[in-house]
């Protein structure tokens, strides 16, 4: 990822680099997560403080994490992370799998979605993956909804595949590959 083309601006959302001025934000983010959230895996960890220091951004060769930016305000709301995922043993087998959390007061206006398009399209512009995808809780409609718009194709459905609150849950994978409009 040598070509960052960083920041990444849309209409609604700017996606940038996390910096050590906005530690502190995440980690508050982290301390009130929603109970019984779609993302409430239990504690977290504090944002790793030592790499921001050292002036690296919170991404590398394996997974990475942005944050998003409303562009109307300046305000932070949310941050788009992903992660690669091995479909077989050669490298150009792996693909994206990217994930997304926004605050209260980020959802309900397109800014996930844009958020969503642009992470797939910096990842397709910077790296040589064919597919990057995005796997939600059955339940979760409102984020299918914003996958599909956002240009994502539904995949099927992962039975029993993501343990949360002490419960499975089926998740729907969708995924945009790299010759999709």
């Amino acid at each position: 990822m040598t070509n960052d083309r960083l920041p990444v601006v849309g209409r609604l959302v700017r996606l940038h680099d996390v910096t050590l001025a906005d530690a502190d934000l995440l980690d508050k983010w982290n301390r009130e997560l929603e109970p019984g959230t779609f993302n409430d895996f239990g504690p977290r960890q504090p944002i790793p403080r030592e790499s921001l220091l050292a002036g690296a951004p919170l991404r590398d060769e394996r997974n990475g994490t942005l944050l998003i930016e409303r562009l109307s305000d300046s305000l932070p709301i949310g941050t788009i992370g992903w992660r690669r995922v091995a479909y077989g043993p050669s490298p150009w087998s792996d693909a994206w799998q990217i994930g997304i959390e926004l605050t209260p007061e980020g959802r309900g206006q397109g800014n996930g979605t844009e958020a969503q398009r642009l992470v797939a399209d910096w990842l397709f512009a910077t790296t040589t993956v064919n597919r990057v995808e995005a796997a939600t809780d059955n339940e979760n409609v409102p984020e299918q909804r914003s996958l599909e718009k956002a240009g994502y194709h539904r995949d099927g459905v992962m039975r029993g595949a993501q343990l949360r609150g002490g419960t499975w849950h089926d998740l729907v994978y969708y995924s945009r590959l790299r010759e999709d409009p």
